[in-house]
């Protein structure tokens, strides 16, 4: 366990613990639904599951959805790289960033679960497919989150393969 808690970053606490706790909290206050076990440390991983799920949520679907509305727009992502070695502060607006997502998601998924709780109680046979449904949303949201990243990880590459050609032809 102290090896887990040694491991966690800054970004980890705040983008997936603290964020799985409070939705943990918020979830129980506003629908009864108590998702926490007696064992702290049991706890702890979930708070940090439920973090990364909404975390995950807000990635692939809050920031799309808010950038083909228009709400939001970034910088190209070779232009923030570029920056980001300049600036070192620009790190850690982006973790703050992601933290507001992360929260931001937490408020959307709240409220989708509290409108998909009331319509199990409508049509109470929904609760039999609950637990697939829950399978297939959480499979989806980390393939899309595995590609995203991969997605991340080949630019970076791209691009310090592109500043070394243009290195070398110096």
């Amino acid at each position: 366990m102290d090896k887990f808690l040694d491991k966690l970053s800054s970004y980890n606490i705040l983008n997936n613990l603290i964020p799985g706790s409070i939705f943990c909290f918020i979830l129980q206050y506003i629908n009864g639904l108590d998702l926490l076990s007696d064992n702290i440390i049991e706890n702890i991983f979930l708070y940090y599951f439920f973090g990364m799920v909404i975390s995950r949520f807000g990635s692939v679907v809050v920031e799309p959805l808010l950038k083909k509305i228009g709400f939001i727009s970034y910088a190209d992502y070779n232009k923030y790289l570029t920056a980001s070695k300049t600036d070192v502060k620009i790190d850690v607006l982006l973790e703050t960033n992601n933290l507001y997502r992360t929260i931001s998601a937490s408020g959307m998924m709240i409220i989708i679960i509290s409108i998909y709780l009331y319509v199990e109680q409508q049509i109470y046979i929904i609760s039999y497919a609950t637990p697939y449904l829950i399978a297939v949303i959480l499979l989806l949201l980390f393939l899309f989150s595995f590609r995203k990243q991969t997605t991340y990880i080949k630019n970076r590459v791209e691009h310090l393969a592109q500043r070394y050609r243009e290195e070398d032809e110096e």
